[in-house]
């Protein structure tokens, strides 16, 4: 059953890459057009909306594949102190707390985004809909949960015995 979560949340994490790739090029080629474009006195309407957006979306769908190599800030300088069990025992509780945390942020910009859709709200320049956008977050916050409670799995089940 691991396994099945394993190569979900990988091929999930490999969706959120490219995505989130695709959002830093939107940016770096907007951002070089509406330099060009500014030396001929006609900048890009909507670019800080738009670098706006896609800026949140590219840090969104980065959040779980980082995780999961491992590549956010950890402060383990205590926790390396402990025995495997209980090194195992504090980073399950903290993949568990992590993913809780994650969730619920989930379920509230779900929350914020139905509301915008009910409401109709637009940006102001481009009246591009924010609650697409609200709900991509949302999926990144909750692959990063997704992310956490695999490790919670692994930490409470380790394969090969050895403390995470």
């Amino acid at each position: 059953m691991l396994y099945y979560i394993e190569k979900l949340v990988r091929g999930l994490n490999g969706l959120l890459v490219v995505l989130g790739g695709v959002c830093l090029t939107a940016m770096i080629v907007l951002t070089c057009a509406n330099i060009a474009f500014r030396a001929v006195w006609v900048p890009i309407t909507g670019t800080y909306e738009v670098m706006a957006y896609a800026g949140a979306l590219a840090v969104a769908f980065a959040l779980a594949p980082t995780q999961a190599r491992r590549g956010h800030i950890a402060v383990d300088v205590l926790v390396n102190r402990f025995p495997g069990p209980v090194r195992r025992l504090l980073n399950g509780f903290n993949d568990l707390v992590c993913a809780v945390f994650l969730v619920v942020i989930a379920a509230q910009l779900v929350q914020k985004a139905t509301g915008f859709w009910r409401t109709g709200e637009l940006s102001e320049t481009l009246r591009i809909g924010f609650a697409p956008v609200i709900l991509a977050v949302a999926l990144g916050c909750g692959a990063m949960a997704l992310v956490f409670l695999l490790d919670l799995a692994r930490s409470l089940a380790p394969r090969d015995g050895a403390p995470r």
